[in-house]
């Protein structure tokens, strides 16, 4: 009998446990594993539309972690017999070429709910169909399947807590499958190829320097991703209390901080619950082992909403279709906002954090949000677009989705504005964030490094911080944003 040949494609699913495609290419006797670096992905990319404009579809720090992430990809597997091939190229004439060149049968493949990824895979299936190779597509980033919902994809409700009821109550979430045991290679099995490196993929970008400042180095890979689980969970018993420090802004273990493993496929979500799980029962079980099921269900929501709704997420009227929000463009209040030379320090601190490092807590992005698309009211999706670039733990649903929450223009019409310097009060009443990423304030008291446009003269002379030469005046007046939003 002949032996049959299989290629798995990883995209962002790249980890061995818990990995549906992969499991599905090792029903073959032969596996080839191979990894695209599209270049769609890579440099300044226009975002579509009448409104269109221009952004850095990818920055330097996802770019890193998910060049560190395949080569921990390609490190295990190697560790098992087998390879990974990459390849710089659009996958839709990549992957036909190598699964003719080894004479495969079929391609496995996971799949997303958004428009860019959809239409990638899809001229792939296209592409394979042509050499007739058939393609087979599995879904496996969420912790509970759309096969396992209580309602059609196009029934999923609009509103989170509708949806988490009943999936809470009607599903179940299905056991994380071990790593395979992985066939050998073809026989004729390609070059594996050396990785690109950050100015490869982008010329205009270099590798980042870890910033000491970070909450956390985050180092790509399944490895790092596990190793993480087993310190966050286990070894610093954080899980314990996390419903109450989550909302941190400061240090390692303030939460979890999966996300950039999760969002990049480093981490399976079933896994993650499965650890869960296992420590309430070994453990304890209360409201924060709770509370991180919780949130992830929030991560299902938005792929489910991204799966029912599709592109009307990333059209500014948002899935409302509201048109009665006088969205701006002003370059100059954009600039200063993505430097993070507002004048308002709580959202300095959280744009300056979120360059240097790639990361900003939840508390930070729902604030720097909020003042973008609610006290500037600039058009939400340059903001959303501004994250996409900077994110090490971007995903299109979550990004978009929370972005057009906050503005008004998706699962919730309700005003989500924030009152900036209230909560700046509460979730750093000491100031002691917001002069952590801005040293230049660190001699005032925390009123005044949170409002330093209330100093007088002599105050600004005594601290030795002079507004509009050590730290900007700021671009607006909060209060009168806030009264004339609509």
């Amino acid at each position: 009998m002949a032996r049959s040949t299989a290629l798995v494609w990883f995209r962002r699913d790249l980890r061995l446990h818990d990995n549906t495609a992969l499991r599905a290419a090792c029903e073959a006797d032969a596996v080839l594993p191979v990894y695209c670096f599209d270049p769609r992905t890579y440099g300044h990319r226009p975002f579509g539309g009448p409104d269109s404009f221009e952004f850095l579809k990818t920055g330097p720090h996802r770019t890193q972690f998910r060049l560190e992430s395949v080569a921990d990809l390609r490190s295990s597997l190697r560790d098992r017999g087998s390879d990974l091939v990459v390849r710089e190229g659009r996958p839709e004439s990549t992957l036909p070429a190598i699964a003719a060149a080894v004479d495969a049968d079929f391609v496995t493949m996971h799949t997303w709910p958004t428009a860019e990824e959809t239409q990638v895979e899809s001229a792939v299936g296209r592409a394979l169909d042509d050499v007739g190779v058939e393609s087979r597509r599995f879904w496996g980033h969420t912790l509970t399947h759309p096969d396992d919902l209580p309602m059609a994809i196009d029934e999923v409700p609009d509103t989170y807590t509708t949806f988490r009821k009943a999936v809470e109550s009607e599903s179940s979430v299905r056991d994380p499958s071990p790593t395979p045991e992985i066939p050998s290679l073809p026989s004729e099995t390609p070059e594996a190829n050396d990785f690109p490196t950050v100015s490869d993929l982008d010329p205009t970008l270099s590798s980042p320097a870890r910033d000491g400042r970070g909450v956390l180095s985050f180092v790509g890979g399944e490895t790092a991703a596990l190793a993480r689980v087993e310190s966050y969970i286990w070894e610093g018993d954080n899980l314990r209390a996390y419903k109450q420090t989550r909302n941190g802004m400061l240090g390692p273990d303030y939460s979890s901080k999966f996300s950039p493993w999760l969002n990049e496929g480093c981490l399976s979500p079933r896994y993650v619950q499965a650890e869960v799980e296992r420590y309430e029962d070994r453990r304890v079980e209360n409201e924060s082992t709770y509370w991180l099921t919780f949130e992830l269900r929030w991560r299902d929501f938005f792929q489910f909403q991204f799966a029912k709704h599709g592109t009307k997420f990333f059209q500014r009227g948002g899935i409302r279709a509201r048109d009665d929000i006088d969205w701006r463009t002003d370059e100059e209040q954009f600039e200063r906002w993505v430097d993070g030379r507002t004048g308002i320090p709580f959202v300095d601190a959280n744009v300056r954090e979120l360059n240097a490092t790639g990361y900003m807590s939840n508390r930070g992005r729902q604030n720097v949000a909020s003042f973008f698309a609610n006290n500037l009211r600039l058009d939400w999706r340059r903001g959303a677009a501004s994250f996409e670039t900077q994110l090490v733990d971007y995903d299109p649903a979550s990004n978009y989705g929370n972005w057009a929450y906050i503005a008004g223009v998706g699962n919730d019409s309700r005003d989500r504005s924030f009152d900036i310097l209230g909560q700046a009060r509460t979730y750093d009443s000491d100031a002691s964030y917001v002069t952590h990423w801005l040293p230049e304030l660190a001699a005032l008291p925390p009123e005044y490094a949170h409002e330093p446009w209330k100093m007088t003269a002599a105050e600004q002379a005594e601290y030795g911080v002079e507004l509009g030469v050590d730290y900007p005046e700021p671009m607006i007046d909060l209060e009168a944003s806030s009264q004339r939003r609509g």
